[in-house]
């Protein structure tokens, strides 16, 4: 199993953190262009809450489902690929106060690609250097809209 972790510091209070990344439109403004994101479900987070989503690579759509577990308002949630382009894909999110107005994010996936031709788009797109620029630009956009609640 591979493992993908990234953390950063967002100069923001615990509850402001939290609250970008439990809202329904969270999945948008943190995918970076050329994506686009178009989401079909977005269940309000809790365990057993679907996200169901394709994103849209140009004209490449990469269909996208998800179910939240493990949701603790104020320590962490988990995404689980339940279908999608990697053989597996558990995703958890954490969040530590670091001081009053400063609050760590963890992100910690476990990953697997499909073998042969059926993972060769998931290998490109998500090999650890494209994985370091989808949450380097994620960290950029939770800093910046955490700023604007």
């Amino acid at each position: 199993m591979r493992e993908f972790n990234f953390s950063f510091t967002v100069d923001a209070p615990l509850d402001k953190v939290v609250a970008f990344h439990y809202a329904p439109n969270a999945l948008k403004r943190l995918t970076p262009p050329p994506m686009i994101m178009q989401v079909h479900r977005f269940d309000p987070l809790a365990d057993g809450s679907i996200a169901d989503f394709t994103m849209w690579l140009g004209p490449l759509p990469i269909r996208w489902t998800a179910v939240h577990s493990n949701v603790e308002r104020d320590k962490q949630f988990t995404d689980t690929q339940q279908s999608g382009p990697m053989q597996h894909w558990v995703h958890t999110h954490s969040f530590t106060v670091l001081s009053e107005n400063k609050t760590q994010v963890t992100e910690h996936i476990e990953y697997e690609y499909y073998p042969g031709v059926k993972g060769l788009f998931s290998r490109l797109l998500f090999a650890p250097p494209g994985l370091f620029g989808l949450f380097t630009y994620r960290k950029m956009a939770t800093r910046f809209w955490v700023k604007r609640l």
